[in-house]
């Protein structure tokens, strides 16, 4: 991934280090220092970190239920636990004898 102090330069951007940027709800989605060590966050809609990066070549995911418990988490080196979201049936809607029900996770 290239830089963000590498762009900032390219464009001729004054800056200072470290380069943070959040988002709108206040979270920390980026973060650079002066020795070029950066990460990187992704968040849901509640503020719960989904997804991590770093310039040592780390990565990891989460998945969240709807309290914001942890049901799925692997990262770079091959670990992964639980059922990732993309995988389960919670919040879906299915329809039986014209009702419909919203499937939650138990």
């Amino acid at each position: 991934m290239k830089k963000l102090s590498e762009t900032y330069k390219e464009l001729g951007i004054k800056f200072v280090f470290p380069i943070e940027i959040k988002d709108a709800d206040g979270n920390k989605t980026y973060c650079e220092e002066s020795d070029g060590d950066w990460c990187k966050r992704e968040y849901d809609a509640k503020g719960n970190v989904t997804y991590y990066e770093n310039s040592e070549d780390y990565w990891s995911k989460w998945g969240h239920d709807s309290n914001g418990n942890i049901i799925y988490f692997e990262h770079g080196f091959g670990y992964k636990e639980g059922t990732p979201r993309s995988q389960s049936c919670a919040g879906k809607v299915i329809e039986v004898d014209g009702k419909k029900y919203k499937l939650t996770e138990i």
